[in-house]
Parts: structure tokens; sequence; C-alpha cells
């Protein structure tokens, strides 16, 4: 007997409202610009890490994006005055991967 059975059994009189949950993937979602992703490498208190800017869409477009990337890379990082901290060089792999999604990258630095 599963969750949805159990509250069939306590609430009979109830009717379920149909969800509104839509399966389509993220890369979808994200405005592609022309001008490119900046992605740059700091050192900030004697840590490395990686900087992007230079994303003219939505905000929240970025910040999903923010939050790809740290899952995948399985690192921190945040989104703060339009550009996104990922602790680490990682620009290599952050670079494929905004180039798998069909953005335009630049590498400053180094």
């Amino acid at each position: 007997m599963d969750l949805q059975d159990q509250l069939k059994n306590l609430f009979p009189d109830h009717v379920p409202e149909p969800s509104e949950e839509t399966n389509h993937s993220e890369d979808d979602d994200l405005w592609l610009q022309d001008d490119p992703i900046i992605c740059k490498y700091e050192k900030r208190k004697g840590k490395p890490i990686t900087i992007l800017e230079g994303y003219t869409g939505a905000d929240s477009d970025f910040k999903q994006l923010a939050k790809e990337l740290k899952t995948t890379l399985g690192v921190g990082g945040s989104f703060k005055n339009d550009t996104i901290i990922i602790q680490g060089d990682y620009r290599d792999q952050i670079m494929a991967i905004l180039k798998d999604k069909g953005f335009s990258v630049k590498r400053v630095g180094g």
C-alpha cells in the first residue's frame, strides 16, 4: 500500500488536484547570447577561484546556470553582482560544459 492509497483511505471525499509539473530540460530555458561569457582565474586569500561574467540575460537564468555548474563539478561557489564565483580552478571543465550548452566562452588570464 503506497502513500496515495493511504491518503484515499483517510480522506475518501478528497479529489486530488492535477499537478502542473513540466518535464523539460534546463537547457531549453537558458538564453544564449552572442557575446562570449568571460571565464577568468583569480586568487583570493591565497585560494584559487574561477569567475564567470558577461552574461546579458536574466539573473534567474544565470543563477540556474551557476547551480548546475556547481552540482556538476561538485564544488562550492556563489552568485554575486552578476558574476558566478566557483571555488577552485575549473576553467577547462567549465568552458567545456558551457560550449556543450551552446555558449561562446572567452578565457581571460593565464
